[in-house]
């Protein structure tokens, strides 16, 4: 055996790292199941020699890291994490080291949903705050986003003076696959499993994030109680339902230990059907009391143990590895496997998300490798075994054309995908349309996406350009369209040329190009014909245009189709020409505004389009960054934070007469 100093030093270095990539990046670079290994020999080899142990060891920790981009909050009690068993073996051990200090032993049996643990505080029924547990000591503030997750109330059914719960915030399976699907289509890197994603999605900065993205909850733990006189652990899930709180109606009580591993063994095998992603079960010494006398370590309670599944990983070859075009243009190969049964289903594809991926995965064509169900749902290849090779595997590298088209492909400075930027690819056709005729874009009313569907599949569009060749009888001729409705849509085909240039700058679909900055670039360049000799340099003197949107405008006018496109959208007849350009910076250059409180005079997305036109930009917390502070009636917490930190404060007669006198101002130039 290696000196097992130096071997303890490896084994807490690799587990930090890999805690870190965990925890605070949300992207593990190892499965759980290797995780675990590599936790349980350090477990192992401080057990034997005691002395090693260090006081950063990571058998020492209760959590993980705080990130330093929310405030904190203590926590009144530290929480814990639990010891895991492996085997009934390990469930049966942790039974008789309970059974020699209690003479009866009831267990509360409750599923291990793969989360994020939180607690929530509320004081007299309502919610106060929440915070991650974080080191089990201090954890992230993260109270914006969970009032942000519909299925944790605001307001309890009682007013209990003071009651803090923990729980678990988790993404449900349907969601992670939706999620990732978005992710992968835009080529943005994609979440590991559902625990990353729901963590990922907790610690947003922006809590419209954190609320798109259906987080729900469970609580398992009343940490305190006002007033509240609980006996079991049984009697604690019923008061938490009583107020209001989720509760996972899978728990069950044991009487033994062998009802504990049947309850074990029924939920291993009905896991795969169930909603949300769980990992194991909980079994806790339902008696309080009980509790009391068993005490706990620095890191764990000694009552309650996490039983883990063993995971459900099979080893299959990659037969081939493909290549498609996605509904945006990313380029992403997919490996075909030899089919294999998985989590209920036979497997038999993989998506590789991304080239990097592969490389750093080192899978290639002919591979043996090891698959298992990120969430229970997405097929994914978790690692090659280099040696199991014969030789004869083959590597595989990015396309240099699209697949689809035969364009150029790109890779964009700083991310992860290959993209294809032809408009016409025939791969993203549809996308292009359904966003060129967006209200966001050309706002052609009537072209939806159905329309799109049929005007594609029958070949009457096949290029954007197209769309203004159409006839009224051509459109007549669709499913549920007819002649009044298609002569309305010609109408409004011919309404869309007259579109101000910054719509049409948006409909073409250049990455990173939304309607704001589509506004602010053809203020600065108010002609489209500018656009084919426009430089990264140029546009990066723009103060508002950084690196990304540069990068990409000069990428998409570097695309002879595109530029085909672009003037045929011009013989067409479509406006090219920006009305009013811009004789000089924008008079809210830089300047930053929050909107608290409810508007009457204007609604928050018109008074957000307003400093947004002139230059502004409107967040959703207060900093000292900020500049104004928007008072509406019954403004909330952020009112009493722009006075705390002296930021000036408008009421909406002051920030109209602010807003007219510098719209006078720009009129001017």
């Amino acid at each position: 055996m290696n000196d097992p100093k130096s071997r303890i030093k490896d084994l807490c270095n690799e587990i930090r790292k890999h805690e870190h990539h965990y925890y605070v990046l949300d992207n593990p670079l190892i499965s759980d199941a290797e995780f675990d290994a590599l936790m349980a020999e350090l477990i192992a080899l401080e057990s034997q020699y005691p002395q090693l142990i260090t006081p950063d060891s990571p058998t020492q920790r209760v959590g993980g890291e705080v990130l330093d981009k929310f405030n904190t909050i203590t926590h009144r009690y530290p929480l814990l994490s639990l010891d895991n068993a492996f085997s009934f073996s390990d469930l049966a051990q942790f039974n008789q080291r309970v059974l020699r200090l209690v003479n009866q032993a009831d267990f509360m049996t409750e599923l291990k949903i793969d989360g994020v643990s939180v607690v929530v505080v509320y004081e007299n029924g309502v919610f106060l705050h929440a915070a991650t547990r974080g080191n089990g000591l201090v954890g992230e503030d993260v109270s914006a986003n969970v009032r942000a997750i519909k299925t944790i109330p605001l307001k309890l059914k009682t007013a209990v003076p003071r009651l803090e719960v923990r729980g678990e915030v988790y993404m449900p399976k349907r969601e992670f696959a939706r999620l990732n699907a978005e992710k992968e289509e835009i080529g943005e890197r994609i979440f590991a499993n559902p625990r990353n994603a729901a963590a990922g999605s907790l610690r947003q900065l922006n809590p419209q994030i954190t609320a798109s993205r259906s987080l729900s909850a469970f609580f398992y733990d009343v940490v305190y109680a006002e007033g509240a006189a609980l006996s079991t652990q049984q009697d604690m899930l019923a008061f938490i339902q009583e107020q209001g709180l989720p509760v996972n109606p899978e728990y069950y009580l044991c009487h033994d230990i062998r009802e504990v591993f049947r309850y074990c063994e029924e939920l291993g095998e009905k896991r795969h059907e169930l909603p949300y992603e769980i990992d194991g079960i909980v079994v806790k010494l339902n008696s309080l009391p009980a509790r009391e006398e068993l005490g706990q370590t620095a890191k764990s309670p000694r009552w309650a143990i996490a039983y883990k599944f063993p995971p459900e990983e099979k080893e299959t070859r990659v037969l081939d590895i493909v290549v498609n075009v996605g509904r945006t243009g990313v380029i992403a190969p997919t490996a075909i496997l030899e089919a294999v049964s998985l989590a209920g289903t036979t497997v038999s594809r993989a998506s590789m998300h991304n080239f990097d991926l592969v490389e750093e995965k080192d899978i290639r064509k002919g591979d043996i490798v090891l698959v298992h169900k990120a969430g229970d749902i997405i097929p994914e290849i978790i690692k090659s075994f280099p040696e199991k090779r014969k030789g004869d595997e083959v590597k595989v590298t990015p396309p240099l054309k699209c697949p689809a088209c035969e364009s150029q492909v790109v890779r964009p400075s700083g991310e992860v995908a290959y993209r294809c930027e032809n408009i016409n690819c025939p791969a993203r056709l549809k996308e292009s349309l359904i966003f060129f005729a967006s209200r966001d874009a050309m706002d052609i009313e009537g072209m939806g996406p159905a329309v799109i569907e049929q005007l594609v599949e029958r070949g009457m569009v096949r290029r954007v350009e197209d769309i203004y060749s159409l006839t009224g009888e051509q459109l007549a001729d669709l499913e549920r369209m007819g002649a009044k409705s298609a002569a309305k849509l010609i109408e409004a085909i011919e309404r869309s040329k007259k579109q101000p240039l910054f719509r049409l700058l948006t409909a073409l679909g250049i990455r990173h190009i939304g309607p704001k900055s589509a506004k602010i670039l053809t203020r600065h360049y108010g002609n489209l014909d500018q656009y084919y000799h426009l430089s990264e340099a140029e546009l990066i003197q723009i103060p508002e245009i950084g690196a990304k949107i540069a990068e990409s405008v000069t990428g998409f006018f570097a695309e002879p189709r595109n530029c085909q496109t672009v003037e045929k959208l011009k013989s067409a007849g479509l406006n090219i020409i920006e009305d009013k350009p811009l004789q000089g910076p924008l008079p809210l250059l830089g300047k930053s505004f929050v909107l608290t409180g409810s508007l009457v005079s204007f609604t928050r997305s018109q008074a957000t389009q307003i400093i947004e036109e002139l230059g502004g930009r409107v967040s959703s917390s207060v900093s000292k960054k900020t500049d104004y502070v928007v008072v509406g009636e019954d403004p909330g917490s952020k009112y009493d934070k722009a006075q705390q930190l002296g930021i000036t404060l408008l009421d909406e007669t002051a920030f109209a007469g602010l807003m007219e006198e510098h719209q006078q101002l720009l009129a001017k130039k």
